[in-house]
């Protein structure tokens, strides 16, 4: 049997229903953003009201670039 490849844009439910976590939740209607931790140490991030959609895929280094630059009022832009 051959491994999928995991891809940006993949349809989510290929990386499986468990181990996604919902770090960010509570408060907004239930509009999530769940995280799961690969095999090779990268990230899938995916919509919770849509848990069959796509999943993007990080690397540590780029998803903890965007946390810092967020901590630091760097994504603040997009709630204006």
């Amino acid at each position: 049997m051959t491994e999928t490849a995991i891809y940006n844009g993949m349809p989510a439910t290929h990386l499986g229903e468990h181990g996604w976590m919902k770090p960010w939740s509570g408060g907004n209607g239930g509009n999530c953003v769940e995280v799961l931790k690969l095999q090779d140490g990268r990230i899938a991030v995916r919509q919770s009201t849509d848990p069959e959609g796509p999943a993007l895929v990080y690397t540590v280094s780029e998803l903890s670039a965007f946390i810092e630059a967020a901590k630091t009022g760097g994504a603040d832009f997009l709630l204006a």
